[in-house]
């Protein structure tokens, strides 16, 4: 299927979400989702065919974090590292995050991580396998997963990284370029927020150009804390 399978009471009671508990409840993706997050949803999950992806990536990669996490950031897709491991942001760009959160003064143990595609897109090259950009069709086939763990976990703040997490929320028009930083009212909690994505931030190859983004990175991070 292309996404959460059900719906309503009987999906969530089935996956074992907020409704039915609560606390410190600890998500985590992986092969052995289906048995972390109860039958209905992580099953599901990794046997998601809702468009090619799955064909080439190790696994499903869904999000990490605390059940009752106030806060809620959306990346792209999982890379090398987290296809490999099924825990996102565990890669470069993912140590990137862990300084920028630290620098800001957010715990990374008390945010929940996810992204917008659950697997890895990648172009082979050698023994490389390297990132290319989902295209808006996968985006859209995995946004039911996405609003999935919204719901389920009812976030009071989401803070999107880079473009693809934040089309995903406010549609293909949407510019990071133009509205990075911007405080944005949106359905899915009392405010959100787009900024960059840390791969960009690896990506750039003029320092000083990189420092100023960092500076812009981990300013638009402490919003969260106000």
């Amino acid at each position: 299927g292309g996404g959460p399978p059900g719906g309503g009471g009987v999906f969530w009671g089935s996956w074992g979400g907020l409704g039915g508990g609560g606390g410190k409840r600890w998500w985590g993706g992986g092969r052995r989702a289906g048995a972390r997050w109860g039958g209905g949803w992580g099953g599901a999950a990794v046997k998601c065919r809702g468009c090619e992806l799955h064909c080439h990536a190790t696994q499903t990669v869904f999000g990490a974090g605390p059940g009752d996490a106030k806060v809620m950031f959306i990346g792209e897709q999982p890379g090398d590292h987290e296809d490999r491991t099924g825990t996102p942001f565990v890669g470069p760009a993912g140590r990137l995050l862990d300084e920028a959160l630290a620098e800001a003064g957010i715990e990374r143990a008390e945010v929940y991580l996810t992204n917008a595609v659950k697997h890895f897109k990648f172009e082979p090259r050698g023994e490389r396998r390297i990132h290319s950009r989902p295209s808006a069709g996968e985006i859209r086939a995995c946004l039911p997963w996405l609003e999935a763990e919204v719901a389920a976990l009812r976030p009071e703040r989401i803070i999107c990284l880079g473009s693809t997490a934040a089309r995903a929320m406010w549609g293909p028009g949407f510019r990071v370029t133009q509205r990075r930083g911007e405080i944005i009212e949106h359905p899915w909690a009392k405010w959100a927020m787009a900024t960059y994505h840390p791969s960009a931030l690896l990506r750039t190859p003029d320092e000083a150009r990189r420092k100023a983004m960092r500076a812009e990175f981990v300013g638009d991070l402490r919003k969260v804390m106000r």
